[in-house]
């Protein structure tokens, strides 16, 4: 029997800014939106191209999307970090780097950084491994 990972779903306060949050700084394409689920949530489901895996985005204006520090995020594989957290930098958006000096040490060192979409989740990014 074959199982695989489909999706990952988080809630979203104004999916919009989510969706355009993800395109712009993490590379993601719209695969489809659902404007009503059974549940009578707003959907959008996002994918980087080459993954299998998606992320959906869920809407409902009833819900407050709210959850302790820490409690989850998502990470992405980037072929060359220095390169990417420069990107980030040139559309303003905060990075939290590891270690804080990154651009002398990713040199030889662990190349980890971290992005925080608009509700509070966390992207982790990870440079590709050949």
């Amino acid at each position: 029997m074959k199982i695989t990972f489909d999706h990952t779903r988080i809630r979203v306060s104004n999916l919009e800014n989510s969706i355009d949050w993800y395109l712009k700084t993490c590379g993601f394409e719209v695969l489809r939106r659902t404007e009503k689920s059974p549940s009578g949530n707003e959907l959008a489901h996002l994918n980087l191209p080459g993954s299998d895996h998606k992320l959906e985005l869920t809407y409902s204006p009833d819900f407050e999307v709210k959850f302790p520090e820490d409690l989850i995020h998502t990470c992405i594989r980037v072929e060359n970090i220095i390169s990417y957290c420069e990107y980030l930098e040139s559309l303003d958006i905060k990075i939290d780097l590891w270690p804080s000096d990154w651009r002398t040490k990713f040199v030889n060192g662990k190349k980890m950084a971290f992005i925080t979409d608009p509700d509070g989740y966390e992207v982790e990014i990870l440079e590709i491994i050949s």
